[in-house]
């Protein structure tokens, strides 16, 4: 069976690229089209064999190690400072990852685009905050350039020889987006006087487009170069960034923010200012059958919104309307400067609405949220889901998913109910979540978001869940809706960017920030993945293994 890949975007990405092996009324979600007896006999018979499967999952774990579940396997593929061309090499705290194979055929050579989304400046530029009250003072132009080029994303071809994934080595597509690389404005109107911009950074979650190119999303841009902001009289002023890098490039804030593109065959990339400017998490696409395109992002900061982009183009995400949620009254609300008088009161024009788009919220009353990160859509039943990480404000520790069901099922409809899918807690067996992905038989699979400040401490919210982790919903079996540690984090760390290969053989995973809490480089807090150096670094692994085929149900539904 085949599936149109260009009519959902989210499942495409986040479960697979290639030939579907569900039956299209159980895969295409809003399709109203009535089974045939043929479907319905096999959908019995996959069902049936997936109650056979059992799931036996870890207890929370605090070992310095990339702990498996049994039937699980990893093996490091890239990690940073590796070499990925003889110019470049793999950039640092790698997170969202997106891989395309160059042939539908052939789910095991393509190409991977993984996030960089900040430094720990002690690993990368030698810069150590902690010995002067003052640290700005002592930060070379020299530590900020190294800093600059270990953010961004990486481009690397990979491929699976005997059940390892490698780089293939200077590979003509392998290279590095950085700080410093040039990229276009997709917009009409200068940002700060300027078209074109200097760099991309905060690289957190993503997505991928109909046309096979990959999203990258600017989260904390405002650690970097700071942020403008505007008091009641709409005067602005500067807030200084917490890396500094303004000292040595005065680049205007309102040039990061924003939801990059990036042509996987070239490098080329823009910047998409019609979806909005703040903290994107992500940027998960679904195609209208007019070939419009609906985004969804999260602002991942308290109290901060849910947004949704409809294109008024084909193939475009250059024009169109931005939305904020009202999860209260189930309402889509147009940030749109020429029909919402309250926005021309405060705002010259469509562009400073889209510039200060956090700001245009609040004003449209939007309903605030509990850090929403990343969203994917439902292969099944075509919901929304949205992960709310945490809100310590609020006294909401550990977060939930929130579950968004568009009126009848349309992604551009302008209503829609909004409920709480999961919350977490230790009744749950999560706290924090994060990223979300659903696999080729509809099971999600999310990680966590615990502070490595606040991991492990006796004193606070967190001790019952140890390290963080990766976790899976069975949508189908005995554990059917219960919530399955399979993967632990080393020490530190974050489990970032879950993405399948196109077969469902392979899951890859960002290994983020071990040893984040390090303060002494003689001493780190983990030394993962265990080179001979004793540096902990970010890598992105392979996890493979009979239990990621049993998940995805390939072999079960080929047979039914």
């Amino acid at each position: 069976m085949e599936y149109n890949r260009r009519k959902f975007i989210s499942f495409l990405g986040k479960a697979s690229i290639g030939t579907a092996v569900l039956p299209p009324f159980l895969m295409s979600c809003g399709n109203t089209a009535k089974p045939t007896e043929k479907d319905l006999k096999t959908s019995s018979q996959i069902l049936d064999k997936l109650k056979q499967l059992t799931i036996k999952g870890l207890s929370p774990s605090n070992e310095d190690n990339l702990v498996l579940a049994n039937g699980l396997d990893y093996h490091v593929i890239v990690r940073w400072g590796d070499k990925i061309s003889k110019e470049d090499y793999f950039g640092f705290n790698n997170d969202f990852t997106c891989f395309i194979p160059f042939d539908d055929k052939d789910p095991t050579d393509g190409l991977l685009w993984v996030n960089h989304e900040y430094v720990n400046s002690l690993f990368v530029s030698g810069f150590d905050a902690n010995k002067n009250e003052n640290p700005d003072a002592h930060r070379t132009k020299e530590q900020v350039d190294e800093e600059m080029y270990n953010v961004g994303g990486s481009i690397v071809r990979i491929k699976q020889t005997d059940g390892i994934w490698k780089v293939v080595e200077n590979d003509p597509h392998n290279r590095r987006i950085t700080a410093k690389t040039p990229i276009k404005l997709n917009w009409d109107h200068p940002i700060k006087e300027a078209s074109t911009v200097i760099g991309t950074h905060s690289n957190c979650s993503g997505g991928i487009t109909p046309w096979n190119t990959f999203l990258t999303c600017e989260e904390n841009y405002d650690s970097f170069f700071g942020e403008t902001v505007y008091n009641p009289n709409n005067q602005a002023t500067h807030r200084p960034s917490s890396y500094g890098w303004e000292k040595y490039y005065p680049y205007p804030p309102e040039h990061y923010g924003w939801v990059v593109e990036v042509n996987p065959k070239d490098g080329t990339a823009q910047k998409h200012v019609a979806i909005g400017r703040y903290a994107h998490e992500c940027c998960t696409l679904y195609e209208l059958e007019d070939k419009r395109v609906v985004a969804y992002s999260g602002d991942d900061k308290n109290n901060e919104h849910l947004y949704k982009f409809i294109s008024s183009q084909p193939g475009s995400l250059k024009e169109g309307t931005l939305y904020v949620a009202d999860t209260i009254n189930g309402k889509w609300l147009p940030l749109d400067w020429d029909t919402q008088p309250v926005l021309q009161e405060r705002f010259k024009d469509q562009t400073e609405v889209l510039v200060r788009t956090r700001e245009a919220a609040k004003i449209l009353e939007a309903t605030e949220l509990n850090r929403p990160e990343d969203i994917e859509i439902d292969p099944i039943t075509g919901n929304v889901f949205v992960s709310l990480t945490n809100n310590y404000g609020k006294n909401d520790f550990h977060g939930s998913i929130l579950k968004i069901e568009e009126t009848e099922g349309k992604y551009d409809a302008l209503t829609f109910k909004a409920s709480t899918f999961m919350a977490g807690g230790e009744e749950n067996g999560f706290s924090c979540p994060d990223n979300l992905a659903f696999d080729l038989a509809g099971n999600l699979w999310f990680t966590s978001d615990m502070s490595g400040s606040k991991m492990n401490k006796e004193e606070g919210p967190y001790m019952a869940f140890k390290n963080n982790s990766l976790f899976v919903i069975p949508r189908h079996g005995e554990e059917e809706g219960k919530v399955i540690r399979l993967v632990s984090a080393p020490m530190d760390a974050e489990l970032t960017g879950p993405w399948f290969s196109p077969d469902g053989k392979t899951l890859f995973l960002s290994v983020q920030h071990p040893g984040e809490q390090t303060k002494d480089l003689t001493n780190p807090t983990s030394t993962w993945p265990f080179d001979e150096d004793g540096i902990p670094k970010p890598a992105v692994v392979a996890i493979t293994g009979d239990l990621v085929e049993k998940m995805n149900k390939l072999h079960l539904i080929e047979k039914a």
